[in-house]
């Protein structure tokens, strides 16, 4: 049976086997029934016609869900602009931080009390470091954004994060800039966000009033001896960060961030065929030095695809987005101008392309014609139609 190769498609023609079979969280089901229905009659739409040439053309709703690699690609566009603003005139750098895979199952029961653990270490990791006298000495601009896929659609949990190569000097007085090739070494940054996300994690498991979920390969962490064991498996575990100047720039390696900011596992382009049960997407492979390797074909069963990509679906209105440092929420209108005014008095600013230049093209308008540019009239409304079928409510 041929399939669509996209992930809609996918979901249509295999997604009711799949909860029939495996079943799926309230949150998983959601997303499953978002993607199912986006830009379908399911959710109704608009036909419009041209009031200059008269195509007659109809849009389907989209379902907005930030699972759904159709939808977003507008907020995408809006989100590298909007960054631009809190971008300062000096370079960039891109840093990853990456947890070891013991604590996956951990992880996994417990997304949302996790995923915050590993901002908070990795931002305090930062934060300390840089703000140590012996080595930048500065308070930093940084902006994370969670990712917890790998190219083969795998649970790997990491955070990504841009980060300015220079900071506000203790006194707000100065800007201190970094080398434009070197931030930090990256084994004493591994050792504080291991150090910190550890501590994190114990007094999360001590925490009585919120107690995490422990299942499965993990109960045991309720017994004291058991988790003291697992401490020192986790300190002996190899906590790979790593360190990049953004050679690009910062406007590129907002543009990259935004490949994961508004869409979660995979996009549509790289699934190349779906049929007979199976479904063929492209996979890149990363070296050491954190470049990607040549694609190649991965091929899985459609319900192991679509168990890879669910493992992904975030909590409910989860922020996979934070800024911290200067350009925290509550710095963004008081320090951050003033670094922005220091940094471009500071000699580091000299050959640093403005970051208000070059924005985004948004994706095309719906209400201007793809044929000759008029302007598309709302002909007549279409109501959603939902059948009941594959009901996941």
């Amino acid at each position: 049976m041929y399939v669509e190769p996209t992930l809609g498609a996918i979901v249509r023609a295999y997604g009711e086997s799949y909860l029939a079979r495996y079943g799926a969280t309230d949150r998983q089901r959601a997303v499953i029934r978002h993607i199912r229905e986006c830009r379908t009659s399911a959710l109704g739409g608009h036909e419009y016609v041209c009031d200059s040439c008269g195509i007659v053309t109809t849009a389907w709703n989209s379902c907005r869900d930030r699972h759904c690699p159709r939808c977003q690609g507008r907020e995408s566009a809006k989100w590298v602009d909007a960054m631009r603003d809190r971008l300062l005139p000096t370079h960039y750098f891109h840093v990853v931080f990456t947890i070891p895979h013991q604590l996956n199952v951990l992880v996994l029961f417990n997304k949302q009390r996790m995923y915050d653990i590993q901002f908070a270490a990795s931002a305090e990791a930062l934060k300390t470091i840089l703000a140590d006298p012996h080595r930048l000495g500065a308070k930093p601009a940084f902006t994370s954004v969670l990712h917890t896929w790998t190219q083969e659609l795998k649970f790997h949990v990491h955070v990504h994060s841009i980060v300015s190569g220079g900071g506000l000097s203790p006194d707000g007085q100065s800007w201190v800039a970094s080398p434009s090739n070197f931030l930090v070494h990256v084994t004493p940054l591994s050792e504080v966000f291991r150090g910190k996300y550890i501590d994190m994690l114990e007094r999360a498991l001590a925490d009585t009033e919120r107690p995490l979920n422990l299942v499965g390969d993990v109960a045991c962490l309720r017994e004291a001896d058991e988790f003291d064991r697992f401490k020192r498996r986790l300190y002996l575990e190899n906590w790979v960060v790593y360190v990049k100047e953004a050679l690009s720039g910062p406007v590129e390696v907002c543009k990259y961030f935004a490949r994961y900011t508004h869409r979660v596992g995979i996009s549509n382009k790289r699934i190349v065929s779906a049929s007979d049960g199976r479904v063929t997407f492209l996979a890149r492979h990363r070296a050491k030095d954190g470049t990607y390797l040549a694609q190649r074909h991965v091929t899985l069963d459609a319900h192991a695809f679509l168990r890879r990509f669910l493992l992904h679906t975030l909590p409910h209105s989860y922020t996979r987005i934070r800024h911290y440092g200067l350009t925290a929420p509550t710095n963004v209108n008081t320090l951050l101008p003033l670094a922005r005014g220091l940094a471009k008095e500071s000699a580091a600013a000299a050959d640093v392309a403005d970051a208000n230049d070059d924005r985004s093209d948004p994706p095309p308008d719906p209400a201007v014609c793809p044929e000759c540019g008029g302007r598309m009239l709302v002909l007549r409304v279409i109501h959603p139609q939902r059948s009941g079928y594959f009901d996941t409510s």
